[in-house]
């Protein structure tokens, strides 16, 4: 692989974060200074801020800890992949935990002043115009969480070590704000706060031809596409008179299909369908066995393949 040019190199100390113009093509390295330091991360379309990175659709197309090989979405009803993972050396970054905020240090430490990722991302783009509002879920990197068998999230104490880091290649231009996390007084990085390095190369060919193709579709829609185009600019909330509902893929109509069986299917039917939820209701326990054989086999066939379409 040829040699990538560095074009931007910066410290995140304790405390800071930075909003960075990543465009198209050129990659954002997030690394370990000392080693242990979680870092929380937002991402906007450069030239569309309602466009932003979406840590819910993410997860659910890669599950809750996205690494090498995987994309990060925009929210609905754009969902493109803003960036891929090209490197990841860790391969522990979370998607289900919130950003740490002031209220969670006085609500539950009883500290009125104290470092959080919501204030600190709301500084680094205010560069940018953005406001508090604006701050959205995070990427968590590096911060190893999962969920226990009551279903509760859990985080631990990382492993981390200087050097180590993960690769965001760009896929359309985005505002990229990375931030040191704010949490010393938790397990997510191992009670302290450490600096990160930042370094913004240009892909080469051989990382661009790294990346996965995925489809456009018709459903990935931009203001261009919306009823109403216009982005609302004043805060309060008005009623529109001349509002007419026009819902789409309304009225739904339902249609009844019949489905033989033999006796030996009707048997098996028998055996497995979910009378505990549909009861005598044969219809609606086939459409269930039908609908979940579906899935299953959808979801087998497209594992780990990416749904939708960068710009």
């Amino acid at each position: 692989m040829s040699e990538r040019d560095i074009l931007f190199e910066h410290v995140l100390e304790p405390g800071t974060g930075k909003a960075i113009e990543l465009l198209k093509g050129q990659i954002l390295r997030v690394e370990q200074a000392e080693g242990g330091q979680c870092a929380d991360f937002n991402c906007f379309n450069l030239h569309d801020y309602k466009e932003f990175m979406h840590c819910g659709r993410t997860r659910t197309v890669h599950g809750f800890h996205p690494t090498t090989g995987t994309f990060m979405w925009s929210a609905p009803p754009r969902e493109r992949a803003m960036l891929y993972i090209l490197e990841d050396t860790v391969g522990r970054n979370d998607v289900l935990f919130p950003r740490c905020s002031a209220y969670v240090y006085e609500a539950s430490y009883g500290f009125s002043v104290h470092t959080n990722c919501h204030d600190i991302q709301a500084e680094a783009q205010r560069e940018y115009g953005l406001t508090p509002d604006d701050v959205h879920d995070s990427f968590n990197l590096f911060m190893c969480t999962g969920v226990d068998q009551d279903g509760h999230a859990y985080m631990t104490r990382q492993t981390t070590k200087a050097g180590d880091y993960v690769d965001l290649l760009a896929l359309m231009d985005v505002l990229a704000v990375p931030n040191v996390c704010g949490a010393d007084v938790m397990r997510t990085s191992n009670f302290a706060l450490k600096p990160l390095k930042l370094t913004v190369f240009a892909a080469t060919d051989a990382d661009l031809a790294r990346v996965p193709k995925t489809p456009t579709l018709a459903s990935q829609r931009t203001p261009k596409d919306f009823r109403n185009p216009t982005i609302k600019t004043d805060r309060p909330l008005r009623r529109d008179p001349a509002y007419r509902s026009e819902f789409p893929n309304t009225p739904i109509r339902v249609t009844e299909l019949p489905v033989a069986l033999s006796a030996e299917e009707f048997a098996a039917f028998q055996s497995v369908k979910r009378t505990d939820i549909y009861g005598d209701d044969d219809a609606a326990a086939l459409r269930d066995l039908l609908f979940s054989w579906w899935e299953e086999r959808f979801l087998q066939a497209h594992a780990g393949a990416p749904s939708i379409e960068s710009e």
